[in-house]
């Protein structure tokens, strides 16, 4: 960690700390805990007070709006509300947000992972008129940021070669290339959906609510779908779980795939598009790492391959 890295979780540990702690009480705080820690946020938290400082290069308008969405009444009880405090200056002018703690899926107990509750808190979302203006969301643009990535990582390696050439196969509008087809484009979208980004308010055993808007907005919806199916086609989403998930969505309304019959034709390029940033994201960590990738990462390399080999299922309104 650099010594900017450094000061950055410590001034978030100290700003969540203020805000959590009474003034002139005896602090008996355990100390701050590095939540994350990436280029595109740092999260600590500090009692009760969850502190997040964004990548520098955010823009600040389409934050806002997003902030405002979480805030929103009728997403209430969908999205974790941020904390109603002023916004402070953040670290190296990185924009910060304050948020309050929720508990998080425990990784430890995969049988009890909330994939029905999920589903129904993106078919809630889906179905929800936006309440004011908004900037797409970015699943696309995170797509082809993580294939960047993996460019510059590992230039000229032929490793690289199958996600490419699963990457060429998707339409323009899921390399970020072109808009979402129209008929698919006015939803509200989470854009970044998996188990991270569902936590339990008020912990420990509250409603469970979807967390992290960066990449919130208006979209094709069948995005935040496309990594449960990208995993379930890929054998590490087990066929119960793909089932449960797929029934929640669908009895909770969720417009993504249509009531009943094969969900494949909607799904197929947002889960193609996932499997090769899933990919992608591997390969960079494993050059900067040195080291070859593990059994679960190969298996998404692999999936690349095998998708750049078949028709993608597109639906008139999904070609580019």
């Amino acid at each position: 960690m650099t010594t900017t890295e450094t000061s950055a979780v410590h001034d978030l540990g100290a700003l969540a700390h203020r805000l959590s702690h009474p003034a002139g009480a005896p602090c008996v705080c355990e100390p701050p805990q590095v939540l994350a820690d990436r280029p595109d946020g740092t999260v600590v938290r500090s009692g009760a007070i969850v502190a997040k400082a964004h990548a520098a290069d955010t823009d600040r308008e389409a934050l806002a709006a997003r902030i405002a969405l979480a805030a929103a009444p009728r997403l209430s009880g969908i999205l974790l509300p941020p904390l109603d405090v002023p916004p402070p200056a953040g670290p190296g002018a990185r924009p910060v947000t304050l948020w309050p703690l929720g508990a998080p899926v425990d990784p430890t107990d995969p049988e009890a992972a909330p994939w029905a509750e999920a589903a129904v808190l993106l078919a809630r979302l889906h179905r929800t008129e936006p309440p004011f203006r908004l900037p797409p969301m970015r699943g696309p643009a995170k797509a082809a940021r993580a294939v960047a990535r993996m460019r510059a990582a590992l230039p000229g390696d032929p490793a690289v070669l199958p996600v490419l050439a699963g990457w060429r196969a998707l339409p323009a509008w899921a390399r970020a290339e072109a808009p979402a087809p129209a008929r698919r484009a006015g939803f509200l979208c989470h854009g970044d959906l998996h188990l991270g980004q569902l936590v339990r308010h008020p912990a420990p055993d509250g409603p469970w609510l979807l967390i992290d808007v960066d990449d919130a907005g208006t979209g094709d919806p069948a995005w935040d779908l496309g990594r449960p199916a990208a995993w379930y086609a890929a054998g590490l989403l087990a066929p119960e779980d793909w089932s449960a998930f797929l029934a929640a969505y669908r009895s909770a309304g969720g417009p993504a795939v249509p009531a009943d019959g094969d969900p494949w034709p909607e799904l197929d390029v947002p889960a193609r598009a996932l499997t090769v940033q899933t990919a992608a994201l591997a390969l960079a960590k494993c050059a900067a790492e040195e080291r070859v990738p593990d059994e679960l990462e190969q298996l998404m390399i692999e999936s690349c391959a095998r998708i750049a080999t078949l028709p993608p299922e597109l639906a008139a309104d999904h070609a580019s």
